[in-house]
């Protein structure tokens, strides 16, 4: 799409300024497409082609921009009244909710001053739910009919309401006092006979999601029932509007990337990389790499704990390196499988015992893998170089023996962890794969010099 957004012949339309023939260019093209060609302009470019637009494709264009580039061309069109009047007013009410939510609130009271007076009471009205709820993310504008309607009446209201409605491809059927009481597909109301009553056609079968449910619930049954818009109660089952995909669908990636930067042990970043700030940058990675760094001083307290061990037989810290990086690894497995698992439903807290019985003996057969891999590391040296000396088949041993040990307890901490922290309400996510790491370290030592000092005293020891 990209390359033909910045084809040469519209560089060379928008170098000239022969903003005719480029209006009569792009009003052919996708909303979408549009909006990439006005995201990789620069400010005193893209507000130009803004404003080329009609009114209800510029609205369009303007939900398909990043929340940046929104905020960039407001600022731009803030001296030209009816235009920023006119984009407020026809924006859809829960991209509208989007963008207000992200502005600074004297910004927000100020574009609220531009709607409607019907436009404004449902901002207002969706702006009042809580933060990262399904309320957010609904729109009002659905198509409802009742259930005592014959056809013919319902697809007169739906023809003269449908234009507004944010999807037709479901209608609702509300009671008097909007109470939801079914929803129909469109082609059961286009094939039915025009004298067939509504509630005939009704099964009272249908899926909700509350106004206060979080917006992960909604990714969840959208993905469990493989729907295109569900309606949205209050907690007394009036209808108060719907949720579409698309809207889902965002909230999607927006979760599974905050999820992977909390993995990587990184604050969740609010904006794309290149729109944060380098001081935010810093901040958002820095807090995590010093209290990490505070976790590895432990590391170092159980090195200087062992340091009498160290001195005797240097060559045991030849193999630190090794065992601690594998359990660090194998925890990190662990975590991000698990962490993963949980986010999307494969299974929720009440399978952690099956769950750890799987991952014990991963983890036991794991560890044997790279156990009898490290003993024949040991052996080949020892073969190749006469490096270990005599006691050479004990300190393989240990090494094999400590591999696992500590692979196991990688597997085990990496996947009971995320269990752990979404039993007190916590983020799984934050049991990022630094942070296993770091415990392993601290753990796999103590392991290792333990069964060194077992295995090798009396010998090296």
């Amino acid at each position: 799409m990209i390359e033909r957004l910045l084809q040469p012949e519209i560089d060379e339309l928008i170098e000239k300024r022969d903003l005719g023939t480029l209006q009569e260019v792009i009003s052919e093209w996708f909303p979408a497409e549009i909006a990439d060609l006005i995201e990789s302009l620069p400010p005193e470019i893209d507000v130009v082609v803004f404003r080329l637009l009609a009114r209800d494709l510029a609205a369009d264009v303007f939900e398909y921009l990043s929340l940046q580039k929104q905020e960039q061309l407001l600022h731009s069109l803030a001296k030209d009244h009816k235009l920023l009047t006119d984009l407020m007013n026809d924006l859809s009410p829960d991209d509208r909710t989007a963008l207000f939510e992200e502005l600074p609130g004297t910004v927000t009271q100020q574009l609220l001053r531009l709607l409607t007076p019907e436009e404004h009471n449902v901002a207002v009205t969706l702006l009042g739910y809580p933060e990262d709820s399904v309320g957010r993310l609904m729109t009002p504008d659905y198509v409802a009919v009742r259930s005592e309607w014959d056809i013919a009446k319902s697809l007169m209201h739906i023809r003269r309401y449908g234009k507004d409605s944010e999807t037709l491809n479901v209608v609702y059927v509300v009671d008097h006092r909007n109470h939801l009481l079914d929803d129909l597909r469109i082609r059961e109301i286009l094939l039915a006979e025009p004298d067939t009553k509504i509630a005939d056609l009704m099964d009272r079968h249908f899926i909700t999601l509350k106004a206060t449910d979080d917006r992960e619930t909604a990714v969840q049954i959208f993905h469990d029932y493989s729907r295109f818009a569900l309606p949205v109660t209050d907690s007394s089952g009036i209808l108060v509007g719907i949720v579409t995909i698309d809207d889902v669908l965002v909230v999607a990636q927006e979760e599974a990337t905050e999820d992977m930067q909390k993995i990587g042990g990184v604050d969740p970043l609010e904006y794309p990389y290149f729109d944060t700030s380098f001081l935010a940058l810093i901040k958002k990675r820095g807090l995590w790499l010093i209290l990490l760094f505070l976790g590895e001083m432990i590391t170092a307290s159980a090195m200087g704990y062992f340091e009498d061990e160290i001195a005797r037989v240097v060559v045991l810290a030849l193999f630190i390196p090794l065992i601690i990086s594998s359990g660090g690894n194998s925890g990190s497995q662990a975590a991000t499988l698990v962490i993963r698992a949980l986010a999307v439903g494969e299974f929720t807290l009440r399978d952690w015992w099956p769950v750890m019985k799987r991952e014990l003996l991963s983890g036991m057969t794991l560890g044997c893998m790279l156990g009898l891999i490290g003993v024949l590391r040991v052996a080949a040296w020892q073969w190749l170089f006469q490096v270990y000396g005599e006691h050479w088949l004990m300190l393989a041993l240990t090494v094999g023996f400590s591999l696992t040990g500590v692979v196991l307890l990688g597997v085990l901490a990496g996947s009971m962890l995320p269990f752990l922290l979404k039993k007190l309400g916590a983020d799984p996510a934050v049991s990022s794969a630094p942070f296993i790491a770091t415990f392993v370290d601290v753990t796999g030592l103590v392991i290792y010099f333990t069964i060194a000092a077992m295995l090798l005293s009396g010998a090296l020891l």
